[in-house]
């Protein structure tokens, strides 16, 4: 029987699904062709019908994988982030949790196809994580656009230490972009890096636990200092 375009788009898809679930759970080096085909219901001469070969697959469900990984997360504010991330239920559930933290590892050894895919991620998600960026916040200076002349006078009549809002500790400058992104980037490697961490050890360690807990605590901590007051 002659398989439809719609037919082999759908079955593509199936693949494409069925594969990032056990690339997250066995890892890349965890599965072979034949065995994520007989998963998907397929044969597995089928398989290169779809695709060229298992890194072209594994390029495809990176990018599919972290689509979804951000489609979960994109919305969430920093803390509710965290919280989820750093969970019991996050650290066991790895077959349907974020592609990022399951594989990151595995990526690091496979092809620049599958990095770049990664990389594309990991921006991705740290654009998500800009929205909740600090807004500039006005410091009472310029509150008036269009008195131009008189705040620039008041602003020349107070310098010093308080044109410096980095040197003074009674204001809270915005964040620059830069460090914006740091923090961002700091925020994501840390929750990432505690998930390795737990998953690295016995499911029934009190130190899979332990580093979870540890680690959240911080990142909550730090992103309530950070808040507006």
């Amino acid at each position: 029987m002659r398989v439809t375009k719609a037919q082999a788009q759908a079955n593509r898809a199936h693949i494409v699904e069925t594969a990032s679930t056990l690339f997250r759970e066995r890892g890349y080096d965890g599965v072979g062709v034949a065995e994520l085909m007989a998963a998907a219901g397929f044969t597995h001469g089928g398989f290169y019908k779809h695709f060229r070969s298992k890194a072209d697959l594994m390029a495809e469900t990176a990018a599919s994988g972290l689509s979804q990984s951000l489609a979960m997360t994109g919305d969430m504010d920093p803390a509710k982030f965290v919280n989820i991330y750093l969970s019991r239920a996050h650290r066991d559930g790895r077959s349907a949790g974020c592609t990022m933290a399951a594989l990151c590892g595995d990526a690091a050894r496979q092809s620049d196809d599958v990095k770049t895919t990664f990389a594309a991620g990991i921006e991705n998600m740290l654009a998500a994580l800009a929205k909740d960026d600090v807004a500039p916040q006005d410091s009472g200076l310029n509150a008036d656009p269009d008195s131009g002349a008189h705040s620039g006078a008041h602003s020349r009549a107070h310098s010093g230490a308080n044109s410096n809002p980095d040197s003074n500790p009674n204001i809270d400058p915005p964040l620059s972009a830069k460090r914006a992104r740091a923090k961002r980037i700091d925020l994501l490697a840390h929750v990432i890096g505690a998930v390795a961490l737990s998953r690295a050890c016995p499911d029934d360690s009190p130190l899979a636990d332990e580093i979870l807990e540890a680690c959240r605590s911080e990142l909550l901590a730090s992103l309530a200092s950070e808040s507006p007051r």
